[in-house]
């Protein structure tokens, strides 16, 4: 039975317990007004809120579930189902981190950046990755001249089952267009979903398979599909195995019966709760999913690739038509809302996927074979760990040139990331490799897209990028015949043209005489980011594209420094957009139809946990009311934990 948050609190011995670590002094005492009541605490704060959530922990997972919850609904962060939903799944394994974490350790400081968005990063722990092999005197490979070959990119497609035409498509959740017990009937409601998609609403099945269906026309002749994960929608109050497991499989029948062949990797959402992808050793409890994943993959990459699958989500497998390997990772053991991975200490290298890579990436090196990586979250996100990011991108920088680029998604928007040899000096020079991270299907963050790539056959480098949208404005989108996807940018055209010489035309003679053209290659987007420092035009012209041409922002002078700097930080540590967590919240707070998470930095991610305890921490009033609780025989637990 659950018990009632006020009822609990009397039951319990109720003890200002909120002090400065340091100091040891009240911090709720009476200096709180000091600060104001929505002001954030300070680093030492935030451990001393994490030590009685420690307590709170020790009690057990119900009672840390129950005053999460109680607390999500009092400072009503979103709808009390969604609190409930939310925190049922997540809360237990925050708690399981909590009991054994050590208060004042860099776990605990990284639990402020991901949980309260308080601390800044703690620094690097200096690790020099070792190889089995030394970095040779090659070159990344000049481009071939021959005939590109397609390659099709589209991530974050997030298909909702129960996205219902005529339902709310203005809702108080934060996915909309479903028929909510406590919303209007469909055919009711004064903003009623269409057939084809809403901005306020992950996507239906209908717009799904229209991409497939305009990839098929677009591109017949596509040499493979890269999928960088995120199937399941946004609904993380109410995901369980058993819908998941149809969700993924389902998704990726469709993609089989459209007659593509897919590379795909595991999105934060395929998960239940959402994020969670605890390392080997430490759960089994997201084995279900790794055993689904194996099982739709193997289709397409063969039953021996996928035995690393059903270990920790990724693979390594040989395109069949040329001398590409492709490697997908499980970013997710990087991602900071993972919340399994906070044990103490740290673990390195979860589940030994970073060892390895780099066995893969050696053995394609000695075979002289050509690399794409794939994953969900580009290594460079401000949300990655950054000792995970620096690892990575030393074992980037040892195979350069292997690695022919990498692709991702989770933001849901049109960007890219440069790594570089020394970050102290990014110039063009400098620049080794290129993160591409496509937009998404799903339209909350902007047009539904999909890109393609035209690609050297032999090198396997970029040549050109080309976007296709599915306008939304236009009538026909929500018409009978579905969708109508168009070309909405070549990446070459827009940007070649701004560079000396200018490099706009994509021009072969097919057989690899001649001059051929210039790849899409590390400097060449570095020296992008170059025209965008000094072309306020061509600038804006970027950030209107990262969502499609849907309400493009304004980016001022500090947000294009910060914008730029993101661009060219292949490592995380190095990424100038502050780190934190993204408010899912409730639409019923925002001023137009945009979902909370578009108006902070974007990404696929957040928690509702982790909105409730970040504005618990901001908010005096809320932090005395919920002190830490202990049982009245709880004196041993806190001594215990001092």
């Amino acid at each position: 039975m659950r018990i009632p948050f006020l009822a609990a609190a009397t039951s319990l011995v109720v003890r200002g317990l909120l002090f400065d670590l340091e100091a040891q002094k009240p911090l709720l005492g009476s200096g709180v007004g000091d600060v104001g009541s929505q002001s954030p605490v300070t680093c030492a704060g935030c451990e001393a809120t994490l030590l009685q959530l420690k307590l709170v922990a020790s009690t057990g997972d119900d009672f840390f579930v129950t005053v999460a919850t109680e607390a999500c609904k009092r400072l009503k962060i979103s709808d009390d189902d969604v609190c409930e939903g939310s925190i049922a799944l997540e809360g237990p394994i925050v708690a399981h981190s909590l009991r054994e974490l050590n208060i004042g350790s860099k776990t605990s400081r990284l639990i402020c950046v991901a949980l309260f968005g308080l601390c800044s990063f703690p620094e690097v722990d200096v690790y020099n990755v070792t190889f089995p092999s030394p970095k040779p005197e090659t070159k990344r490979p000049e481009p071939s001249g021959r005939k590109p070959l397609r390659v099709v990119h589209y991530s974050d497609i997030h298909v909702d089952p129960w996205y219902t035409e005529g339902a709310d498509a203005n809702c108080t959740k934060f996915i909309c267009c479903r028929n909510y017990a406590d919303g209007p009937q469909p055919g009711s409601a004064l903003n009623p979903a269409g057939p084809n998609g809403e901005h306020t609403c992950d996507s239906p099945v209908s717009l799904e398979e229209s991409m497939y269906a305009a990839i098929g026309k677009i591109v017949p002749d596509a040499a493979f599909s890269i999928f960088t994960g995120d199937i399941v929608d946004h609904a993380v109050w109410n995901t369980t195995e058993a819908q998941n497991t149809f969700d993924v499989t389902d998704a990726y029948n469709r993609m089989a019966a459209a007659g593509m062949l897919v590379y795909g990797t595991a999105g934060n959402h395929e998960a239940s709760p959402a994020n969670s992808y605890p390392p080997l050793g430490v759960s089994s409890s997201v084995q279900w999913l790794y055993d689904v994943l194996s099982a739709s993959w193997m289709r397409w990459v063969g039953d021996g690739a996928v035995d690393t699958t059903r270990d920790f989500g990724a693979y390594s497998t040989k395109y069949p038509g040329g001398n590409l390997r492709v490697i997908s990772l499980s970013t997710n053991l990087y991602y900071v809302h993972n919340y399994w991975l906070y044990q103490e200490p740290m673990e390195r290298d979860p589940s030994g996927q970073l060892a390895w890579l780099i066995n893969e990436l050696d053995a394609a090196e000695k075979a002289g074979e050509r690399v794409y990586i794939i994953g969900h979250m580009a290594l460079g996100a401000r949300d990655a760990f950054h000792d995970s990011s620096n690892y990575f991108d030393q074992i980037v920088n040892r195979y350069e040139a292997t690695i022919a680029a990498l692709f991702f998604g989770h933001t849901h928007l049109d960007e890219f990331e440069i790594s570089y040899s020394d970050y102290s000096r990014r110039s063009a020079d400098k620049a080794v490799a290129v993160s591409y991270i496509a937009p998404a299907m799903t339209p909350t963050s902007g047009y539904p897209a999909f890109r393609v790539y035209d690609i050297d056959p032999v090198t396997f480098g970029v040549l050109d990028i080309t976007t296709y949208i599915a306008n939304m404005s236009e009538p026909e989108f929500q018409s009978s015949d579905g969708p109508v996807w168009t070309k909405y940018y070549s990446a070459r055209e827009a940007y070649g043209q701004l560079l000396t010489p200018d490099i706009s035309r994509l021009e072969t003679d097919g057989r690899g005489g001649g001059k051929a053209p210039r790849e899409l290659d590390p400097a060449f987007w570095h020296e992008v980011t170059e025209v965008f420092e000094n072309d306020p035009v061509a600038f804006q012209e970027y950030i209107t594209r990262k969502r499609r041409g849907w309400q493009p922002e304004t980016c001022d002078e500090e947000c294009k420094t910060g914008e730029i700097c993101k661009l060219r930080a292949g490592r995380a540590q190095d990424n100038c957009i502050p780190p934190g967590f993204v408010h899912l919240g409730t639409r019923s707070r925002l001023g137009d139809d945009r979902p909370d998470s578009i108006h902070e930095e974007e990404e696929c991610g957040g928690s509702v946990l982790a909105d409730t305890l970040s504005t618990l921490a901001g908010d005096a009033e809320v932090r005395q009311w919920l002190t830490v609780l202990i049982e009245r025989d709880g004196g041993d637990t806190l001594s215990s934990l001092n």
